[in-house]
């Protein structure tokens, strides 16, 4: 078997042992934050795939339905180029990363020396980073935001098409994880929101006897008047009656 295949497989390898790692933690009762899972994902972008430099996520949240990006947020960047690279971005608005959250594509400068597409975005990159290629994979799209993972190097023309289907491949695997964090999250401020509004039902009841069901009213009353959500009402009455001793 060649070094290169022997290579190719080594990655693969620790791409499936990766997402067998977050997809664990996305499922199971440790479930990690989204922002632990993307950090990890970028890591591992940096130590598997062989002429990644630099890695990170940029989140894009839209303006409106239909509209192009509006706001531009780097996450889980391995050092400060990504982040300089996102600000390049947002300040010329344009670049590859924005175009494949809004395309839906992956989009590549295999040399920034001899990109044309992106005019304002490549010049200042080549004056201010030592980034000389990069890959932009769209990772997920909701109603209000989009992502994408941005793999960067210091040398031209690194990404042959085996290394592109390996960053692909990974980005997959972190949208899935990022899913699974995601819901789990949403989970667990569920429940903290059911206990806290549990909690002041009970405080409720006590104090005006009332039934539970009369209780629930009153707190929707409370929130509809004040256009609170019921959860906050509920953690205004229950910290109130039972202030944190902090």
């Amino acid at each position: 078997m060649s070094g290169a295949r022997q290579e190719e497989r080594g990655v693969h390898g620790q791409i499936a042992r990766l997402a067998r790692r977050l997809h664990g933690a996305a499922g199971g009762s440790g479930v990690q934050e989204p922002s632990t899972v993307l950090a990890e994902i970028t890591r591992a972008a940096v130590d598997v795939l062989p002429d990644v430099d630099h890695a990170g996520v940029t989140l894009v949240r839209r303006a409106g339905s239909g509209t192009r990006p509006a706001e531009l947020q780097s996450t889980a960047a391995t050092g400060a180029i990504p982040e300089l690279v996102d600000r390049l971005q947002h300040e010329t608005g344009e670049g590859p990363c924005l175009d494949a959250v809004w395309q839906q594509d992956t989009m590549s400068i295999s040399d920034m020396g001899t990109e044309t597409r992106w005019p304002r975005f490549v010049a200042a990159v080549l004056d201010r980073t030592p980034v000389r290629a990069s890959l932009s994979i769209q990772l997920f799209v909701t109603d209000v935001e989009l992502g994408a993972l941005n793999l960067y190097s210091e040398s031209a023309d690194p990404f042959d098409p085996a290394e592109v289907d390996l960053g692909i491949n990974l980005a997959t695997h972190a949208a899935i994880a990022l899913s699974g964090a995601r819901r789990g999250t949403q989970f667990r401020s569920a429940l903290a929101s059911r206990d806290i509004i549990g909690q002041a039902k009970g405080i409720i009841m006590e104090r005006f006897d009332v039934d539970a069901l009369q209780a629930f009213d009153l707190l929707r009353r409370l929130s509809q008047d004040s256009n609170t959500p019921v959860a906050e009402v509920a953690a205004q009455l229950v910290d109130k009656d039972h202030p944190d001793p902090r």
